[in-house]
C-alpha cells in the first residue's frame, strides 16, 4: 500500500509539473504571437494586398501610391512612360543597328532592326522601376525572364541604352530571382537551385513590393480575422513595428544593402529573421566614398555620424514605408530636428540658423544628404559617348560645403524677392 501511495503522490507531481509547464509556454507563446516569422513561404501562403484593404483601407490606399508598390507591375497603355509616336519611339546605337518601341495587335515590342531590316521583336511583359528615376521592362521568353535592351530615363524624358548594356542592341541579359526579389514581393522558381537561366512560374507572382513583404504571407491572417473579426491582436502576420533595431535594419538591407552574396535561395529570407542567415553580409570597414548613391542606401547610412552615435536610429525613423513622400524635402528636414534641436542633451544644432534662422531648418536634406550621381544607374542616351546618370540622394549624412553654399544662395534670393 505504501508503494501505491508513493507512486500515486510521483503521479500526481509529475501531472503538476507538467500543467505548470503547459501553462508557461502558452503564457510565453502569447507574448512572443506579435514576434513570429513565418517560414518557408509557399504560393498558397499567400493573400495578395488587395485583400488587406478590407481591414486596412487607409494604409492600403496610401500605399499604392509609393514608389515601392509600383516597382514592378504588368504593362498597359497607362504605364508605359516612354513614346511609342513617330519620330520619338526609337534609339539608335553608334555602333549599329536600331531599337524601335512598337504597337502591334495591342501589345508592346521592342523591335531590333539591322541595316533596315527587323532582326526580333520582344514583348514588353513587365516593368521595374517606378519611374520616379525610370524604367526597364522584362519580357517572358517561355519561363525565363530576360531585360529589354532599352530603358527610360525619366529625368530626360527620353528611351536609352539599358544600364549596364554595352554599346549595342543586347537581347539575352538574364533576369535573376535575385533581380526578382527586390523588385516584386514573391516569385516562384521552379527550376533546380544552380540552373541558369532560373524557370519562374509566371502565374505564382506578386508583382511589386507590397504588404506581404514586410508583414509576411498573409493567407491564414486573413482567414483566421474573417471568422474572428473582434480579434484586434492581428494573429499569424508580423509586424514590423515591433522588431528590435537589428531587424528593422535586416529589412530593408535585404534590397538597399548592396551586392549581397546570397547562400541560400531567394525569397526564403522573412521578415524578422537575421539576413546573416541567408547572405554573406560584409562586416568590415568600407570607405563610404566607393559606395554607390543607389542600391547601398544602408551602407552609406551605417558610415553617417547619425547612425553610429544613435541605439535606435533606422530606416524608418526618418521614412514611412506607407506614404509616398517622394520631395517633401520640410517632412524630412522636420524629422532631423527630431534629434538636432536644442532640448536634446548633446545635440549638433544648424550652424546657419544664425544667420538665415528657420527657413534653414526647412531644408536640412540638400545640405547633408545632397542629390549625387549614381554609377549604378548611367544609361547612354542617344548619340552620347558618355553616359548619363540619375541623380539620388545620398544616406551618408555629412557635411557638403559646396551643397551648402547653394542653399543658402538660393535662400537669400529668396528672401529678397
Amino acid at each position: 500500500m505504501k508503494g501505491i501511495a508513493k507512486y500515486r503522490r510521483c503521479t500526481i507531481s509529475i501531472s503538476f509539473i507538467v500543467l505548470c509547464v503547459t501553462l508557461l509556454t502558452e503564457c510565453i507563446n502569447d507574448e512572443e504571437q506579435d514576434k513570429v516569422v513565418i517560414k518557408n513561404a509557399e504560393w498558397e501562403q499567400f493573400a495578395g494586398s488587395a485583400e488587406c484593404a478590407g481591414c486596412h483601407k487607409s494604409i492600403y490606399e496610401n500605399h499604392v501610391k509609393t514608389a515601392h508598390f509600383h516597382t514592378s507591375e504588368i504593362v498597359s497603355e497607362k504605364n508605359i512612360l516612354g513614346s511609342f509616336d513617330s519620330g520619338k519611339n526609337t534609339f539608335i546605337y553608334s555602333t549599329g543597328g536600331m531599337v524601335k518601341m512598337e504597337k502591334r495587335a495591342g501589345h508592346f515590342y521592342q523591335v531590333a532592326y539591322t541595316r533596315g531590316v527587323e532582326r526580333i521583336s520582344q514583348r514588353f511583359d513587365i516593368i521595374t522601376g517606378s519611374g520616379t528615376k525610370g524604367q526597364s521592362y522584362l519580357t517572358w521568353s517561355g519561363t525565363n525572364l530576360f531585360q529589354l535592351p532599352v530603358t527610360y530615363l525619366t529625368s530626360v524624358n527620353q528611351w536609352c541604352n539599358s544600364p549596364g548594356n554595352p554599346n549595342k542592341i543586347a537581347l539575352n541579359r538574364v533576369i535573376t530571382s535575385r533581380c526578382l526579389e527586390c523588385h516584386t514581393t514573391f516569385v516562384e522558381t521552379i527550376s533546380a537551385q544552380y540552373k541558369e537561366p532560373e524557370d519562374f512560374d509566371r502565374s505564382h507572382m506578386i508583382l511589386g513590393v507590397d504588404c506581404e513583404k514586410c508583414h509576411g504571407p498573409s493567407a491564414r491572417h486573413v482567414e483566421f480575422q474573417t471568422h474572428n473579426p473582434k480579434e484586434t491582436k492581428g494573429a499569424f502576420i508580423i509586424n514590423p513595428a515591433r522588431f528590435n533595431r537589428q531587424q528593422s535594419l535586416d529589412i530593408c538591407a535585404l534590397c538597399h544593402g548592396g551586392r549581397l552574396q546570397k547562400i541560400k535561395p531567394s525569397f526564403e529570407f522573412k521578415a524578422g529573421e537575421k539576413l546573416a542567415d541567408y547572405f554573406l553580409i560584409d562586416t568590415a570597414p568600407k570607405d563610404a566614398g566607393t559606395i554607390d548613391v543607389h542600391g547601398n542606401q544602408f551602407g552609406l547610412l551605417a558610415a553617417s555620424k547619425c547612425f553610429l552615435k544613435s541605439n535606435t536610429l533606422t530606416c524608418n525613423t526618418c521614412h514611412n514605408p506607407h506614404e509616398n513622400e517622394k520631395g517633401k524635402v520640410g517632412l524630412f528636414s522636420q524629422r532631423c530636428l527630431n534629434c538636432h534641436n536644442d532640448k536634446q542633451t548633446d545635440a549638433v544644432l544648424c550652424k546657419m540658423t544664425g544667420t538665415l534662422g528657420s527657413e534653414i531648418n526647412k531644408n536640412c536634406i540638400d545640405c547633408h544628404m545632397p542629390e549625387q550621381p549614381s554609377k549604378a544607374i548611367a544609361v547612354l542616351l542617344q548619340g552620347d559617348s558618355i553616359p548619363t546618370s540619375a541623380l539620388m540622394h545620398t544616406h551618408l549624412i555629412k557635411n557638403y560645403p559646396d551643397e551648402t553654399k547653394k542653399v543658402i544662395a538660393f535662400i537669400k534670393k529668396k528672401s529678397t524677392g
